[in-house]
């Protein structure tokens, strides 16, 4: 296939959406790449070779789709907008190795799909152009799960990239960084700009690759407890940690046992949770977990 029949173009874009008639669902966050480079930067990034299965979610019109079919061994796509069907029917036409699915990623059981499409020693890697509005929804959900996957390697907004990328002692650290690298190593592998899109977004975007950790980076006794007491620290971002924790902990503790829980692991109440390491939450998650088990 030459680069003119590439449906990452903006001709190519244009006229299928004209041919099917087919306008953006703002509610539903459409924004279709047109450039074919940034694409295959995007498969080069994941990792995908001949041998891999890709899960793409919210194909579009098969742009990226596309390119997964050429470069992987084999592809699913899960779709929530009915409209796309018959277009995707059509754009993909030439690729025997793609099964579109027509569910909403959160409803799906994703493991399912990857007993019944993929094989069991295949590397699975997860690929997609996220809409911006349920980025985290997204991801919470399918890393909670723990699904057989190498990796996830999604476009999306910039801001919550580097939220999710982020570093202790900087402004974009906080629960959320904490939830995703607990579950993957994450990195922001590339910046794009608004104009490969269409319709352009408002915000700019990024490259964002999560490699599935093995385990956890830390050892914590109650997982669920232990993402509590991150949210808790950083419930109000200028507060101490001594002080939210009180706040969230008002009904059980008062904030003279909760600084001596902190003194007690070697933990500064005065510290504000952007300054805490994965590790010290767990410690700190661990000692309150233990308190409240006695």
């Amino acid at each position: 296939m030459t680069n003119k029949r590439h449906i990452a173009t903006p001709k190519r874009t244009n006229e299928i959406l004209k041919k099917y008639g087919f306008f953006f669902k703002k509610s539903l966050g459409q924004n279709f790449l047109i450039d074919v480079n940034i694409l295959e930067n995007i498969i080069k990034h994941a990792g995908i070779d001949k041998t891999s299965g890709a899960i793409e979610i919210g194909p579009g019109i098969g742009a990226l789709t596309e390119q997964l079919a050429i470069h992987a061994k084999n592809v699913v796509a899960f779709e929530i907008d009915q409209r796309l069907l018959p277009i995707l029917n059509d754009t993909l036409s030439d690729y025997s190795n793609v099964n579109v699915i027509h569910q909403d990623i959160l409803e799906a059981n994703v493991k399912e799909v990857i007993d019944t499409h993929f094989s069991s020693d295949q590397e699975i890697h997860i690929v997609a152009n996220l809409p911006y509005y349920i980025t985290t929804p997204i991801l919470t959900k399918l890393l909670r799960d723990r699904l057989p996957v190498s990796s996830y390697t999604v476009m999306i907004q910039k801001e919550v990239a580097d939220r999710m990328a982020a570093k202790p002692n900087t402004k974009s650290y906080g629960s959320l960084t904490i939830a995703m690298q607990y579950y993957t190593h994450a990195e922001v592998v590339m910046h794009v700009p608004k104009s490969v899109f269409m319709p352009q977004p408002n915000v700019d975007s990024s490259i964002l690759k999560l490699t599935t950790r093995a385990h956890p980076p830390v050892d914590v006794l109650d997982e669920s407890f232990f993402f509590r007491i991150v949210q808790a620290s950083f419930a109000q971002r200028r507060k101490t940690l001594r002080n939210n924790l009180t706040s969230h902990f008002k009904e059980k503790y008062n904030k003279e046992t909760i600084s001596t829980i902190l003194e007690r692991i070697g933990i500064d109440g005065t510290r504000r949770g952007e300054s805490l390491t994965m590790e010290e939450f767990a410690t700190l998650a661990n000692a309150f977990f233990k308190l409240s088990n006695e």
